[in-house]
């Protein structure tokens, strides 16, 4: 995750916004009942990060930062070979905007 993103989230998901402490002082999720989407572009085939590198950054994501906070159910978007056309592009920021309309 790049640290730019990572320093939002730090500021963003702060103790008592996102987390509290719960009962045996473990950690409680304060976001629930809300979704979330992850999207990720990458040069390399979205298949091969999902199978050969088991999409560790996506993973981590979901379940250390979002699922933590409560936050679910989380669907994800990979978007592979973003420097394949222009016309593929496209055709993923549509479909990027139907799923915005949608809500899902």
């Amino acid at each position: 995750m790049p640290a730019l993103l990572k320093a939002f989230f730090e500021q963003a998901l702060r103790p008592g916004f996102a987390v509290a402490t719960g009962q045996n002082r473990f950690p409680s999720g304060l976001l629930g009942g809300r979704t979330a989407r992850i999207v990720i572009t990458m040069g390399m085939p979205a298949l091969i990060y999902r199978w050969f590198f088991r999409a560790h950054s996506l993973k981590s994501l979901e379940r250390n930062v979002l699922r933590f906070s409560g936050i679910g159910p989380i669907r994800e978007t990979l978007i592979g070979r973003v420097e394949a056309s222009a016309a593929a592009n496209r055709r993923w920021l549509e479909r990027l905007r139907e799923l915005g309309r949608d809500g899902r």
